[in-house]
C-alpha cells in the first residue's frame, strides 16, 4: 500500500492570471510542496487560509510527526482509545470504507510495514523475511475501532499503527476547495505534490450555451461545455523524468490523482523498490503496473482508489472503480499498454508514441 506520495501530474494549458493577482503560491506543507493558483481572484488572505488549513490537518493526520492526533493513536495501540479531532475520524472512516470495498488491498493500518521499509527516508532498506512476516501480522483494518459518539479511535493490538498517507492529501485538497468556494472562488488549481484538483472551469468567459440560453427559447437545453472550458492535465510517463507525459486528460471541476512506481522508491542490487506495498506479500506490489490515475469529483476518493486500484491491478481495479459512480481510471503497464475505464476515452488523448491503448 502507498504510505505517502501520490501523483506526478502537471497542469497544461492553464489560463494566464491577472497581473495584479498574487499567485500561484507555493509552500511546503503536509510533507510536500503545495501549489494554489486563484488566478484573477487571488488574494493573500485566501491563500493564507488554505495553507493554514493544510498545516492544521498535518498536525492531526500525519504519522511522521510527533504529537499529532494520529501519532497519539499509534502510541496507544493496545492500550486505550484516544480522543481525537473530528477530521481524523472523517478521514479514517472513509479509509475503512475503501479498505472494505477493496478487500483490504487498501488498508490504513499498514503503518508497521511502511515504517519497516522506510521508503522515502534515509533508512530505506529491504527488510528480512521474519521482519516482514511480523509486520504483516499487525496489519488488519478490522482491528481499528472508531467510537463516533465519544470521538475516539482505538487500535486493538500493541504494535499496530495507522498510516493515512494514501488518503490524507485527498482530504486536504477537498478542504481547500471547500474554503475557496465559501469565499466566492469559482476557478482555481490546487496541487498537493501532484494531487491535483482543477476547480471550476478553465475559461473565465461565458460559453456559447450561456448566450443561447438568454437569446433562444429553450436554449438552456442546448448548453454544452466548449473545449475552452476544460482544464488539461498531463499524465506523467512513469518511465521518464517528471515533466514527460504519456497523454493529456481534460477535466472540469474534478480531481486527478496518480499512484505510480516513480513517485518514491530506492534501488538495491539493480532493482527498484517502490513505496506501494502489498498487504499480501509485504513487498512492493508487483503486477506489471507502472501507474494508475483516478479521476473523480472528490479528491479523498481518488486518493484512496488510486492506491487500491494499483494494488488490485486490471481488471479487478477496473471493477472497483466501476462500482463507484463518477469515478474513472487510467492503468499503465510495463508492456506499454494503457487501459481506460468506460467513458474515459473521450477525455483522454494518448500522446506518447511508445504506448498503445488496450482494447479491453
Amino acid at each position: 500500500m502507498r504510505p505517502v506520495l501520490f501523483a506526478g501530474l502537471v497542469l497544461l494549458g492553464a489560463c494566464s492570471r491577472s497581473v495584479s493577482a498574487p499567485g500561484p503560491v507555493n509552500e511546503y506543507a503536509m510533507g510536500t510542496v503545495c501549489t494554489v493558483n486563484l488566478f484573477e481572484k487571488g488574494k493573500p488572505e485566501l491563500y493564507r487560509k488554505v495553507f493554514d488549513r493544510y498545516r492544521e490537518l498535518e498536525d492531526i493526520l500525519s504519522a511522521n510527526k510527533d504529537g499529532t492526533d494520529l501519532d497519539t493513536v499509534n502510541r496507544n495501540a493496545g492500550v486505550a482509545p484516544v480522543k481525537v479531532r473530528p477530521e481524523l475520524i472523517t478521514v479514517l472512516d472513509k479509509a475503512l470504507v475503501y479498505a472494505e470495498k477493496s478487500g483490504g488491498f487498501f488498508d490504513p493500518s499498514i503503518g508497521p510495514l511502511v515504517k519497516l521499509w522506510g521508503i522515502g527516508t534515509a533508512r530505506a532498506h529491504i527488510p528480512g523475511g521474519d521482519e516482514i512476516r511480523k509486520a504483516l501480522t499487525m496489519v488488519n483494518y478490522r482491528d481499528v475501532e472508531i467510537d463516533r459518539e465519544k470521538g475516539t479511535v482505538y487500535l486493538k493490538r500493541p504494535g499496530m499503527a495507522l498510516d493515512l498517507g494514501g488518503i490524507a492529501k485527498g482530504y486536504a485538497a477537498d478542504e481547500a476547495v471547500r474554503i475557496l468556494a465559501e469565499n466566492g472562488i469559482d476557478r482555481a488549481i490546487i496541487d498537493l505534490g501532484g494531487n491535483v484538483f482543477a476547480m471550476g472551469e478553465r475559461s473565465v468567459k461565458k460559453n456559447l450555451g450561456d448566450t443561447l440560453k438568454n437569446l433562444i427559447p429553450g436554449g438552456e437545453n442546448k448548453k454544452t461545455a466548449g473545449d475552452e472550458s476544460y482544464w488539461r492535465v498531463g499524465i506523467q510517463d512513469p518511465r521518464e523524468s517528471r515533466g514527460n507525459y504519456l497523454g493529456i486528460l481534460r477535466v472540469i471541476n474534478q480531481t486527478v490523482v496518480t499512484s505510480g512506481v516513480y513517485e518514491r522508491y530506492f534501488e538495491e542490487g539493480g532493482k527498484r523498490y517502490h513505496h506501494i506495498l502489498s498487504v499480501e506479500t509485504g513487498f512492493p506490489v508487483d503486477t506489471g503496473l507502472l501507474s494508475v490515475t483516478v479521476v473523480s469529483d472528490k479528491s479523498i476518493d481518488a486518493d484512496a482508489l488510486s492506491t487500491a486500484a494499483f494494488a488490485l491491478g486490471w481488471p479487478r481495479g477496473r471493477d472497483l472503480l466501476a462500482s463507484i459512480p463518477g469515478v474513472r481510471g487510467i492503468f499503465v503497464y510495463d508492456d506499454m499498454s494503457v487501459h481506460l475505464t468506460a467513458g474515459l476515452e473521450k477525455d483522454f488523448t494518448l500522446t506518447a508514441a511508445e504506448y498503445h491503448l488496450a482494447n479491453d
